[in-house]
């Protein structure tokens, strides 16, 4: 019973939390703009996400599980989430004190079937990480294990007591917030939450699944089996079970420990480049790529007399991602348009990659992407450096109501994506304060445009059907705006201009019924006196147009 009044507890907590937040954000973003208060409300905006990103980082922390996996997930979501709560929520690590190693010894010794001793030569009861959903102590195999494995050292992951059951409540809570905020228009038309925590309910359970993250880093291992720059832990499998990880203890320089780096000889520059190159590689060439590179999860192993002086060491293999041949495809088209600086390209390859939702009004977005090309396009970035930041910033004021009225979302297989280059150009960041992730990206492009041109001549075909095409309905389409222009149907769109004046509109009318409430209750007010129910009549009827005033419009964008 305690459990199941724990369990109740923390889904309530989770539930209040979320609750609390929703009808401030309804207010302050929702409400106060419908009644004319938008300055108001932006007033005190970003102290208020980053209040809120703190606070529920300290919910987090405070309750473990999954909700530090939630704000670690939801910090990649840069398409849900504004950026003063992604910031915050950055570095979201698994700040959760250990469990008691008696509760792990139990755990392992009952999923291993032997004490652990038996097992182990030795286990280090201080444990060398503790995570939100496992522990990982050091160890040393038992000498006819070592023989068998080929190592001695190794790395015990083992499930945090009762994780089962704390990812079954908070996934619970998930589900019923994310139905909260499916019904709010806003909310719907950029991201399809259901579907976002069905995406993270699969990938956390696989987490809590030692086989599958077994099973993850045999892949792995067998994409870099010839490559020297990469190097994966073996997996002692005759220890390891579903609750319990036993792998090889690959130790070594921390990839962002800067002077660690340096005292080997090593250069941090070097080390970001080919890490990022490590990880396109996975992106662009393997398709199976590790979604989960924090800091914490990599490290840099000297190797004095090999094939190369150092190589990249990594390990925690619970979160991997795939790139489907098609999505790495549009991808690719993405990268092209890019560095060819194609502004309509660029737009129908993010459409294709499924960014773009099919009832997206691009034109403007095209415009804003060909003026963004012809002023940067041309710059290498170092010049860019030197652009006035306030250009920048001119250029994002006038472009930015454009972007936020497109009805976009990350598609379900993309999110790992995202986040595994945002911790990569994190990880680069920190060994090389100049790098750029383009540097790193541009080989590939690079290569993608040479391949585009040597299709040229079915490219000029291709376009020469096009044009065909064109020229053979050219003489009915003048026709048919010509007779337009006579019968006086001729119309052109703006997207913008429209918008503005749907709004417009939309204002006139809520005032419309501001003024009409005015006169009937004021009407009504003065009548009440010596007609009772005429006045009291007009005073309940006035507040159908108070209703209108107040609310007409809400949950549109």
């Amino acid at each position: 019973m305690a459990d199941a009044g724990t369990s109740r507890a923390r889904y309530r907590r989770i539930l209040r939390f979320a609750a609390r937040y929703m009808v401030q954000a309804w207010w302050f973003e929702l409400f106060l703009p419908r009644i004319g208060l938008s300055r108001l409300a932006a007033r005190g905006r970003a102290a208020r996400l980053q209040r809120l990103a703190r606070r529920f980082h300290a919910l987090a922390v405070s309750l473990g599980g999954l909700m530090i996996k939630v704000g670690q997930f939801m910090s990649s979501r840069l398409d849900v989430l504004p950026p003063e709560i992604t910031k915050e929520l950055e570095g979201l690590q698994d700040e959760v004190p250990p469990v008691d190693f008696a509760a792990i010894r139990a755990l392992a010794e009952a999923e291993l079937g032997a004490p652990l001793e038996s097992v182990f030569a030795s286990i280090d009861p201080v444990p060398v990480a503790a995570a939100s959903l496992g522990q990982a102590h050091r160890g040393r195999l038992s000498p006819a294990d070592a023989a068998d494995a080929g190592f001695v050292d190794v790395v015990v992951k083992v499930q945090r007591p009762g994780i089962e059951k704390i990812v079954d409540v908070d996934l619970a809570a998930l589900r019923r917030v994310a139905g909260w905020l499916d019904r709010v228009k806003v909310v719907a038309a950029h991201v399809d939450l259901p579907v976002l925590i069905e995406e993270f309910a699969a990938t956390s359970l696989e987490e809590i699944d030692y086989f599958h993250e077994s099973r993850n880093a045999a892949r792995f291992a067998e994409n870099f089996a010839d490559d020297p720059r990469v190097r994966v832990p073996e997996i002692a499998w005759e220890r390891t079970t579903r609750r319990v990880l036993t792998l090889e203890d690959v130790t070594a320089v921390k990839i962002i420990d800067l002077d660690g780096l340096r005292a080997a000889g090593i250069d941090p520059a070097e080390v970001a480049a080919e890490f990022a190159t490590v990880m396109f590689d996975q992106l662009f060439r393997d398709g199976y790529f590790h979604a989960d590179p924090h800091p914490g999860n990599l490290f840099v192993t000297p190797t004095p007399g090999g094939e190369r002086p150092w190589q990249l060491t990594f390990v925690d293999f619970g979160m991997m991602g795939e790139v489907p041949d098609r999505l790495r495809r549009d991808l690719q088209a993405v990268m092209i348009a890019v560095a060819s600086r194609n502004g309509t390209q660029l737009i129908d390859s993010i459409r294709d990659v499924g960014v773009l939702l099919p009832s997206a009004d691009t034109a403007e977005l095209e415009r804003a992407m060909t003026a963004l090309f012809a002023r940067f396009g041309g710059m290498g970035f170092a010049e860019l450096q030197k652009v006035d930041p306030r250009e920048f910033q001119a250029f994002a004021t006038e472009f930015g109501d454009v972007i936020r009225s497109l009805p976009f979302q990350l598609p379900e297989n993309f999110l790992l994506i995202v986040r595994a280059v945002s911790l990569t150009s994190g990880v680069c960041s920190s060994l090389e304060p100049d790098f750029n992730m383009w540097d790193a990206v541009e080989p590939y492009a690079a290569q993608l445009v040479r391949d585009e041109r040597g299709n040229v001549v079915q490219g000029f075909a291709r376009e020469a059907v096009t044009v065909a095409g064109i020229a053979a309905r050219l003489p009915r389409r003048l026709d048919d705006m010509v007779t337009r222009l006579e019968e006086g149907r001729l119309t052109a769109e703006s997207p913008k201009v429209e918008q503005r004046m749907r709004a417009l509109e939309r204002v006139v009318r809520r005032a419309v019924s501001a003024v009409l409430f005015a006169g009937l209750f004021i009407g009504g007010a003065v009548l009440r006196p010596d007609e009772p129910v005429a006045g009291t009549t007009l005073m309940v009827v006035s507040v159908l147009p108070l209703l209108h005033a107040v609310f007409s419009g809400f949950g549109r964008r």
